[in-house]
């Protein structure tokens, strides 16, 4: 990129960037448009996944005379639900040639920028249209970085893309969880945690926590006895009470007598079973307390190591129990390329209507047969728990989680 175009790039993006802090979010989708035709597109438009990760809904732009179409785009069969999949740009040939550029944040997939090239007018002499560029300058690349940001950032804040990737409300329980929940998908250079849950717009009291801070992964994964607004409190203080005690430096014993203690003193008769684990990055020591929870499975390759985790589980959480006293911390050391699956009974107790569970077996075939494919952890993830909604008519009975941790310390995650 020529330092003209670097001065230009950073002058649209920094007026973009003032723009969204003058005018607010509904301003974005105008605000995207007028900075690709500045940068030499004829528009552009900024599209987010929906709450379960099966179509890409358009941010409509608020003047009908250039809004265009409002049409949602399939993830699983269109090049934009491809570039949001496989986090990569990927251009059509048009007519109108169109780019359509990954929105990430961290690790995590937002959505997807649509860039549209412009056509000049033919001459007499007939030129072959432009092709769609992945755009070698980096032009669009930035643009769509700073959109992801903006849209995380204005999420927190704002209910103008919250709804936009809704389609029917909320319950109160699930709209607790969701408050609390950190981003589907983070990681690092050496280690990557993805996890999903369902039913989005109804659970009650599944949750999942992950974070990376100081070389380590943290994972919580947590299933609140019932499937109502108590659960989603019940959670919702687990990972409170997960959160304040590993940022004050406690570790994965602190944690659960504090959830433990927590739960009893204040929602009483309310049981939570638990995984809760670290994993050091740079050596690929995985550490966990298992809360009468289903125990974690460990896949090498395309086969599950039987019985890897397999150890005496402690009592559920909310008893009161695990205030008396240490808690066993149990150790093992992975190999590269190894990943841990955490999973709420949810999940394998799914039913069909002929009374067939879902099964460990099939979750493992499902989630092995989608990365051996190619596919990284998330879309991995995204194909597995639609399959265990289809499974079960899309009508879950129960609360399902998954999460999936993978060290890969070759940097190859």
């Amino acid at each position: 990129m020529s330092a003209r175009d670097e001065k230009q790039l950073g002058a649209v993006l920094a007026r973009t960037l003032a723009r969204s802090r003058a005018s607010g979010p509904g301003d974005l989708p105008d605000a995207v448009r007028d900075a690709a035709r500045e940068l030499g597109a004829a528009g552009a438009r900024v599209y987010l996944a929906d709450v379960q990760q099966r179509q890409l809904v358009p941010l409509l732009d608020p003047d009908p005379e250039t809004a265009g179409p409002g049409e949602r785009l399939d993830i699983e069969t269109t090049l934009a639900g491809r570039a949001y999949r496989l986090r990569r740009t990927q251009t059509s040939a048009g007519p109108p040639p169109v780019g359509w550029f990954p929105l990430v944040d961290g690790m995590e997939r937002i959505g997807v920028l649509r860039v549209e090239a412009r056509v000049e007018a033919r001459t007499a002499e007939p030129e072959p249209e432009p092709e769609p560029e992945a755009d070698p300058a980096g032009h669009w690349e930035a643009l769509a970085s700073l959109v992801a940001l903006l849209v995380v950032s204005a999420s927190t804040y704002s209910d103008v893309f919250v709804r936009a990737t809704r389609d029917r409300p909320m319950s109160l329980q699930a709209e607790l969880l969701w408050a609390f929940l950190p981003p589907r998908t983070i990681g690092t250079r050496d280690v990557t945690s993805s996890a999903v849950l369902e039913p989005a717009y109804e659970v009650g009291g599944d949750a999942f926590d992950h974070s990376v801070a100081g070389g380590r992964l943290h994972l919580s994964v947590f299933d609140a006895m019932g499937h109502d607004l108590a659960s989603g409190g019940a959670s919702s203080v687990a990972l409170a009470a997960c959160r304040s005690t590993r940022r004050a430096g406690g570790g994965l014993a602190d944690i659960a007598r504090a959830i433990d203690s927590t739960l009893a003193r204040w929602i009483p008769d309310r049981l939570l079973t638990a995984v809760v684990a670290d994993l050091d990055a740079a050596t690929g020591e995985f550490s966990w307390i298992n809360c009468g929870h289903p125990t974690p499975l460990l896949i090498r390759g395309r086969h599950v190591i039987a019985d890897a985790l397999q150890r005496r589980p402690e009592l559920p959480l909310g008893l009161g129990y695990h205030d008396g006293g240490p808690q066993p911390v149990h150790h093992l050391r992975l190999q590269p390329g190894d990943r841990i699956l955490v999973y709420t009974d949810g999940v394998t107790e799914a039913r069909a209507h002929t009374g067939e569970t879902f099964g460990e077996s099939r979750l493992v075939d499902t989630l092995v047969r989608h990365m051996a494919s190619g596919e990284p952890a998330p879309e991995a993830l995204r194909h597995l728990i639609h399959s265990l909604l289809a499974h079960q008519d899309h009508h879950l009975r129960d609360d399902a989680t998954i999460a999936l941790t993978e060290w890969h310390p070759d940097g190859r995650g």
